[in-house]
């Protein structure tokens, strides 16, 4: 009686304690009525205008529209909002910004499994345009779910401000940002080995890659590969001399790149090789010859056989040896991993793990093999994708990071940025003393596009002016601009009296490209508005520590580079959530749980309906049924958001991990009623 009291009134409307009758404890209704009222009342919205004269800022770390919130994030908002609300009582102007973002592979993997698994279509089927409607439509629906979800767990954010990364006042501050990075010289274009996904046709960061250590010869699974793939093998085989007889043996855990071959190294003090320096092999693939060149920095004439293959097109180590060397740079793959024809022979057209199979068959019958060992190696696989990642060499842009991660430490070591638990500052100085430049193209459709304009003259050939995105670009050709007409006055100042057309580059730019910038573009960056007068620099950023890099950093660089200031003064990290077990949480496991799903209780029927409709194939369904079913056999019981929220900040003090027995929120549910 008392809830169908309380759902008959209007929405918004201030609850009428009063009328509420309960003989226990009940979060339904305890909870009920109380969050539409505050939005309403506009309690969480922040004046730009205060007379306070003290401000807390605060940005919600934006969750991915790719699904539906977790207990992480959970903990994320819980914590945030405890910080948020004692402020706010404390007499701040408190402002806590919500918002969303695009995440761009992510989301795109996601609608692109959707559209063939409901319609069987491909992107290229649809096209640019369309897939980008899908896209945005997926995105739209996920991003009211979350939003929903926020409101549930009563977090006090400010939704007159509310942001999603693909807004266009943020697409606005993302071309702003990349056209001055540009123009001060850090972001550039250049033909370098990337880490490229071939099952995701697109290039990766360095932090988008994940390692797996391989002991020894072992079979894995790997995307796009019907047969188990052998990794943690050293071959090794000969490469005959061009002229006379003898041979060189090298070996490579990579045999399928032989056909990219384009020198064979040795140690120019080792005497066994003293007589063949500057002679050439030759390769029996496609008759090729190959230079025996020496070179102490890349070989160790005590390990192995003391000469190693070069392949510079697909290795990071023979890419710096091939720029020493002059050395010729052939790529044999596409960027499906299928074998090209640039001097593969039989092997054009094969996957690339399958041409490694056929290879060791070819030198066999050669009697060029050599035989292989375990070698114990580290395996890089997409974050995304799992797909064993390729060095590829491709045309791409990329920010100068150097001095950009020695101010970051700086800035850290001075104290003018904390960083708590202090135990994180040592991550901090080991990732920023070491940063390479980052790969900011993205070979997708959903994102950012790339400013930046390619220039073919008229008339001229299409040898002549080179192709976009391909090796054969001209780097000279680009140019950036915040609008068409910019690009084509920087293109016309070029090429002065030349007939020029543009064409826009097809890359979107790294999702971290526009997270790093949310702290000011969510205040309509780059104008000067009265919001990011009013609460930029914000005070603090509370996240977790597994973003410590992918995002916290870029923030600090970014804001140091275009706005001169630190985006915030303090970093507070929290523990990573994890189910009662110490498992991460995985979709395939069964222990992710959706917040609603503890604040309003689900059966076990319930848990496994909410695997459906997602990315999880059949097999990985029945596997998370499975451990839903010993989790939680008799499902969920209601807990409410007060308990689910205490228990949450309650586990922080456990540091780096929260093992969560969702056991316990019951609990605390119990002391609700005491209290």
């Amino acid at each position: 009686a008392t809830l169908r009291f309380l759902d008959s009134q209007p929405v918004g409307a201030k609850k009428q304690v009063d009328q509420v009758q309960i003989q226990a404890y009940s979060p339904r209704i305890v909870e009920h009525s109380w969050y539409a009222w505050w939005e309403k009342e506009g309690f969480f919205t922040a004046n730009n205008k205060h007379t306070k004269g003290k401000t807390f800022t605060i940005v919600i770390p934006p969750p991915n529209v790719t699904g539906t919130l977790h207990l992480g994030h959970a903990l994320t908002d819980s914590i945030e909002d405890t910080i948020v609300r004692w402020k706010r009582m404390s007499g701040f102007e408190a402002l806590w910004v919500p918002g969303t973002d695009h995440a761009g592979i992510a989301t795109q993997t996601v609608v692109e499994k959707k559209l063939m698994r409901e319609k069987g279509l491909t992107r290229h089927d649809l096209g640019r345009e369309k897939f980008l409607e899908e896209v945005h439509a997926f995105a739209r629906d996920k991003k009211s779910t979350i939003l929903n979800q926020v409101r549930r767990l009563g977090s006090s954010v400010d939704w007159t401000r509310e942001r999603f990364t693909m807004d266009d006042d943020l697409q606005l501050a993302v071309k702003e940002a990349f056209c001055q990075m540009y123009e001060k010289g850090l972001i550039y274009r250049n033909t370098r080995l990337v880490n490229w996904c071939c099952h995701l046709n697109t290039a990766l960061s360095d932090i988008e890659v994940d390692y797996i250590d391989v002991p020894g010869r072992t079979m894995i699974s790997v995307p796009g590969h019907k047969d188990q793939v052998e990794f943690g093998c050293l071959s090794s085989f000969a490469y005959p001399l061009d002229e006379g007889e003898g041979e060189i043996v090298v070996a490579t855990t990579r045999i399928e790149t032989m056909l990219g071959d384009t020198a064979v190294a040795v140690h120019p003090n080792d005497p066994r090789y003293k007589h063949l320096h500057g002679k050439f092999l030759k390769h029996p693939v496609n008759g090729r010859k190959i230079p025996i060149i020496t070179d102490g920095i890349l070989v160790d004439m005590n390990f192995g056989t003391g000469a190693v293959k070069i392949t510079p097109a697909h290795d990071p180590n023979d890419f710096a040896t091939g720029q020493r060397h002059n050395l010729e740079f052939i790529n044999v793959f596409d960027d499906n991993g299928l074998l090209n024809d640039n001097g593969t022979g039989p092997f054009a057209g094969m996957k690339r793990f399958e041409c490694r199979v056929k290879i060791i068959e070819f030198l066999e019958e050669k009697g060029l093999f050599r035989g292989k060992q375990d070698n114990e190696m580290r395996l890089g696989l997409c974050s995304r994708s799992k797909d064993v990642i390729e060095p590829m060499l491709k045309p791409q842009w990329w920010v100068n990071c150097k001095d950009m991660g020695a101010d970051a430490v700086n800035v850290v070591r001075d104290g003018s940025l904390k960083i708590i638990p202090k135990d994180h500052e040592k991550t901090w100085f080991n990732w920023m003393e070491n940063i390479r430049d980052w790969c900011i193209s993205r070979q997708l459709w959903w994102g950012h596009r790339i400013p930046a304009y390619y220039i073919q003259i008229e008339g001229e050939s299409a040898e002549a002016s080179g192709l976009p995105g391909r090796n054969s670009e001209q780097e000279s050709r680009w140019v950036v601009g915040r609008t068409d007409e910019e690009a084509m006055a920087r293109a016309q100042a070029k090429f002065p009296g030349k007939k020029v057309t543009l064409t826009q580059d097809d890359d979107v730019l790294d999702t971290w490209f526009s997270s790093g910038l949310f702290p000011f573009s969510s205040f309509k960056w780059p104008r000067e508005t009265d919001d990011l007068k009013a609460f930029f620099p914000t005070q603090l950023l509370e996240t977790g520590h597994d973003i410590l890099f992918f995002w916290v950093a870029r923030m600090v660089m970014m804001s140091r580079c275009l706005m001169g200031v630190l985006p915030f003064k303090e970093v507070f990290l929290h523990a990573m959530v994890r189910d009662a077990h110490g498992r991460k949480m995985s979709k395939s496991l069964g222990n992710v749980i959706d917040p609603i799903s503890v604040i309003e209780g689900i059966t076990l029927d319930g848990l496994h309906k909410s695997l459906q409709g997602g990315n999880l194939d059949p097999k990985e369904i029945k596997k998370a049924e499975e451990g839903q079913k010993a989790d939680f056999p008799d499902g969920i019981e209601e807990c409410g958001t007060d308990a689910l929220r205490f228990a949450l900040v309650a586990y922080t003090s456990q540091g780096r991990d929260v093992n969560l027995d969702v056991k316990r929120v019951v609990g605390y549910r119990h002391w609700c009623n005491k209290l």
